[in-house]
């Protein structure tokens, strides 16, 4: 840690353009589809994702339920950019698909090839299945991860096919059939650390977009195949995290810029209630007109209704917005009176869930109030945790510290005395050790509610959807699929709307 906050605390650089940043070879045929994600956007519904190297007119998908025979086509006019970006952000929505089925689709290009994809189960679905917690996960090679902190094991790693190399992206690539989504709030890339390597030292600006191209085309493998649902972390704030200082950065790598553009478009709001409560509906509809996706909002799948929040801005003392302790002067993205908007969303939301139909109840953000170590956000919990009990979120999932965790169910920093028997209270999640430029954090000696920390080796964590009462929550080691934790939770379910 000591090297990096050495070589964070130099000038700021990224308004400096003399050569040195390594971008990804530009393809011939600019129409190319690169950085190709999906996501889910209805009961029924995904959109398409992918960038190119100059705008489209007209991004087109053609799609079927057979490689050989894709009959269907959706197109859009969506097609952005930003001002340091050499490429433009195309979105197509398909809808109407058959639940549960395996599609294909195809970006109508010279260049490109038939992907498939399993469309989203409807809510009230009680098919068992398997969702990842891949949080803070980082580029790999050049501009990429090390471990402890160890800056000269970046290197050693040869450069061949990253989703081979990165061990996590490899072991999510292996696993491919046995997960169904992934959600990553926040830290996506780490295009921000562009300081940490020499050669931008002169080229911040291109060093970030490098970064950026090279890092989702690293993840492509997995988000053109697995709906890939993100909120915001501290590192897509801005072009670097050097307090107070984010206003020099060039347009474009400011205020979430990159995040926006990218997930803005893709990411879901909240899906319109199927339960039969009247009360229910009204609270969906009005979570559906609070939601800011990509920084928060709610989607149904199967038997699970999950919520992504923003740890970093648009609440009292949000660390990233202007006055907050992370110095980045990001956002608010929603109203602040006579309430803030995100937390009318989350109330409403959670409100409408109806466990008659979506037993379980996740919630994903970013920073942690509990951790083994110091990096605790006081203010997400003062805004979130009451909420979160309220309502009786089954589990909270979050990263920014990077190593793995599980916290037995917590309140208030005391353990439900139920433990994982039907507990009033979350269990609390940290997967954050997924692999980045940073490297892994020690496990801290806050051991107080914490049943489990490892931080050994890149891991994340896997989340089974066992049945109406019973969930399953696993940490994986990345480079051998080993399972270092496993436990399972049981909750009766017994009242459709829960208030506590």
């Amino acid at each position: 840690m000591a090297a990096i906050t050495l070589i964070k605390s130099l000038p700021l650089l990224a308004v400096v353009v003399v050569g040195g940043a390594v971008y990804p070879v530009m393809p011939l045929d600019k129409t190319t589809p690169v950085q190709q994600r999906i996501a889910i956007n209805g009961p029924s519904s995904v959109t398409i994702a992918w960038n190119t190297y100059q705008q489209l007119t007209q991004p087109c998908v053609q799609y079927g339920t057979a490689a050989n025979d894709l009959s269907q086509q959706e197109c859009s006019s969506s097609s952005i950019t930003y001002p340091t970006s050499r490429t433009w952000a195309n979105v197509v929505t398909l809808t109407g698909l058959t639940p549960a089925t395996k599609y294909f689709y195809k970006i109508v290009s010279t260049n490109s090839t038939a992907v498939p994809f399993l469309s989203p189960r409807v809510p009230g679905d009680k098919t068992p299945f398997q969702i990842n917690a891949v949080i803070d996960l980082g580029v790999y090679g050049r501009d990429g991860f090390t471990i402890d902190m160890d800056l000269s094991k970046r290197d050693e790693i040869p450069s061949i096919d990253p989703s081979l190399n990165h061990t996590t992206i490899g072991r999510l690539a292996e696993t491919i059939n046995d997960y169904e989504f992934i959600v990553h709030p926040g830290d996506i890339g780490y295009a921000d650390d562009w300081i940490l390597k020499p050669h931008n030292w002169f080229d911040g600006k291109d060093g970030y977009q490098a970064i950026t191209e090279e890092f989702y085309s690293q993840l492509s493998p997995i988000s053109s195949r697995k709906p890939y649902i993100v909120s915001p972390g501290n590192h897509e704030a801005a072009c670097q995290e050097i307090p107070l200082t984010s206003g020099l950065c060039p347009n474009g790598q400011k205020n979430f810029t990159d995040f926006i553009n990218r997930f803005g478009r893709t990411m879901p709001t909240a899906f319109t209630s199927t339960s039969t409560s009247s009360a229910a509906k009204v609270n969906a509809n009005r979570a559906r007109l609070l939601a800011k996706p990509p920084f928060w909002f709610s989607f149904e799948y199967g038997m699970v209704h999950v919520v992504m929040i923003d740890t970093e801005t648009d609440f009292d003392d949000a660390p990233d917005q202007p006055g907050g302790s992370a110095g980045l002067g990001a956002g608010p993205f929603g109203a602040s009176s006579p309430r803030w908007q995100q937390l009318e969303f989350v109330e409403a939301d959670l409100a409408s869930v109806d466990r008659a139909v979506t037993p379980w109840v996740i919630v994903a953000g970013h920073r942690p109030w509990y951790s083994t170590g110091t990096s605790s956000c006081k203010e997400c919990q003062k805004a979130f945790e009451p909420l979160l009990y309220k309502y009786g979120v089954d589990v909270a999932i979050f990263g920014h510290v990077h190593n793995s965790q599980r916290f037995a169910p917590t309140i208030n920093g005391t353990a439900d005395p139920a433990g994982m028997n039907d507990p009033r209270a979350p269990v609390y999640l940290v997967a954050g050790g997924a692999g980045n430029i940073e490297g892994l954090s020690a496990v801290g000696a806050n051991k107080t509610t914490n049943r489990f920390a490892y931080a050994d080796a890149f891991s994340y964590g896997t989340i089974s959807f066992l049945s109406e009462q019973r969930l399953k929550i696993e940490f994986v080691r990345s480079d051998n699929g080993q399972v270092l934790d496993s436990s399972v939770l049981f909750k009766a379910h017994s009242e459709r709307f829960v208030v506590q």
